[in-house]
């Protein structure tokens, strides 16, 4: 297993997304109905909101997962939030970053993983929006947009939030 690196932005971005006051909060009709039909749509068993703490993934939404944060060093978000592009892994069994990752090698059997950036509008990449499979999958040009379109709306209902 390899490690997520660290953004070059850490400080920043921890910063942006304590300022968010999301965190540890109780769960929210409207990212709720986002992931609902995220799994829906890619017919995906898991679907996240995921944030990266310091340390920690926490969940601020979820289909088909029990616990609510996983430690940041085996998360497959650490890694898509290096970049600004979804992040397709179509068979993490094959992908030496994760081949020996425990949510591989044991439940719950990440074969399939789509994580899409969270990027505030300052460039800060604070989480994900992402789709998880225990069966090797492939994404076309089409589900990626749609990926993309989801994780835009999350974007700006984490945004907006205080305006509600």
């Amino acid at each position: 297993m390899i490690k997520a690196p660290i953004p070059p932005n850490e400080e920043d971005r921890l910063h942006a997304l304590r300022q968010l006051l999301i965190l540890d909060t109780p769960p929210e009709e409207r990212f709720d109905r986002i992931v609902q039909f995220a799994a829906q749509e890619f017919d995906v068993p898991i679907t996240l909101i995921s944030l990266i703490d310091a340390e920690r993934q926490w969940f601020k939404a979820r289909v088909g997962l029990d616990v609510c944060e996983t430690n940041r060093e085996i998360s497959f978000c650490g890694h898509a939030i290096m970049e600004n592009d979804i992040m397709v892994i179509n068979d993490a069994t094959k992908d030496e970053r994760f081949h020996d990752n425990p949510v591989v090698t044991g439940a719950p059997h990440v074969r399939f993983y789509a994580g899409a950036p969270l990027q505030l509008p300052a460039g800060q990449n604070i989480g994900t929006l992402c789709l998880i499979d225990s069966v090797p999958r492939d994404m076309d040009s089409v589900a990626l947009a749609i990926l993309g379109s989801l994780r835009d709306l999350v974007v700006e209902e984490l945004v907006n939030r205080d305006q509600r």
